[in-house]
């Protein structure tokens, strides 16, 4: 079905698309990485084995219903961003991806490859939307950055368009460029923000149209463009332009935790650094990101130790 065809008998706010993926499709695997932990105000999967999501698209804010039904994708769509959410669905599924061309090296990622045939890189077409997230997911726990993410939506962002926003547990979008620019600095000591990260954001949101342009240019002139940023480095530039761009090679690095896996899992080194992750990770050249991700999904990681970063509430003191 043609994208943006109004579902019979949902209101006129609804619009709705079908779409038939080329190869194995997993939703979850594909739209995993967009949620930001288990209570995320902008996505959710529901029983029913929809994925939801909402957005702030250029076109405005927008909610997508996305789910499989046989071979086929089927979607809906509410709000001033539903044409622009349609017309992106196959991309946010991962049909510019290429499986193909990524060639295993080792047993382990050649395993967890054919145990996921329906793993896809999504491209959103979205830069700040990632972008955000993951400066408040710098050097802190990813409970208390989903905590930070949460609270902060709820309290400046906006009810979702259509029944996700009006039900019982709503589901929110994001602030605007303009409202994260004006959120007073105790809110974001009430979200347990530092002054660091904060900063970093409200530098962001002040050139949001420059950092959203870089959806048009290559993966890594887009890191580039993001790290112009003061406080935006290769880790943070590379977890947007792995949602944003879809883009297959972007590693990673300076994780606390990701040098140690790959180490593990490609050779029996739970210590290394990213020197010798991305030492190991050459022969994926082009494909890099696929492959950590895929031995992410292995299941091959070392023993916990004790947490290196330790949980510091700001908003306590």
């Amino acid at each position: 079905m043609p994208a943006g065809v109004p579902r019979q008998g949902a209101g006129a706010a609804a619009r709705v698309r079908s779409w038939v993926p080329d190869g194995p499709l997993d939703l979850g695997l594909v739209l995993g990485p967009l949620r930001r932990g288990p209570a995320d105000p902008t996505f959710r999967a529901t029983r029913d084995g929809s994925v939801w999501r909402a957005c702030r698209t250029p076109a405005g804010p927008g909610t997508l219903r996305v789910y499989v039904h046989g071979g086929e994708v089927r979607a809906e769509a509410w709000g001033p961003g539903a044409e622009w959410l349609l017309e992106q669905l196959p991309e946010l599924l991962g049909a510019a991806d290429d499986p193909d061309a990524f060639v295993p090296r080792h047993r382990v990622v050649a395993l967890a490859r054919h145990r996921r045939p329906g793993l896809r890189l999504t491209r959103t077409g979205l830069v700040l939307e990632s972008l955000i997230p993951s400066v408040l997911e710098q050097k802190v726990t990813t409970d208390e950055a989903y905590r930070a993410w949460r609270l902060l939506v709820r309290r400046f962002g906006e009810r979702a368009p259509g029944p996700a926003g009006a039900s019982e547990r709503p589901m929110w979008v994001m602030p605007a460029p303009r409202t994260w620019a004006l959120i007073p600095s105790w809110e974001w000591h009430r979200a347990g923000v530092d002054d660091k990260r904060a900063s970093t954001i409200l530098r962001a949101v002040r050139v949001a149209a420059r950092l959203e342009q870089a959806v048009g240019m290559a993966a890594g002139e887009a890191q580039a463009r993001l790290e112009v940023v003061p406080g935006v480095g290769p880790w943070t530039s590379a977890e947007v332009v792995q949602r944003s761009h879809g883009a297959a090679d972007a590693v990673t690095v300076g994780d606390l935790h990701l040098p140690g896996i790959v180490g593990w899992a490609l050779a029996g080194d739970r210590d290394a650094d990213d020197a010798e992750m991305l030492r190991l990770l050459e022969p994926y050249a082009g494909q890099r990101h696929r492959a950590a991700r895929l031995i992410l999904l292995s299941g091959q990681v070392p023993g916990r130790r004790a947490p290196k970063m330790p949980r510091v509430d700001i908003g306590l003191l």
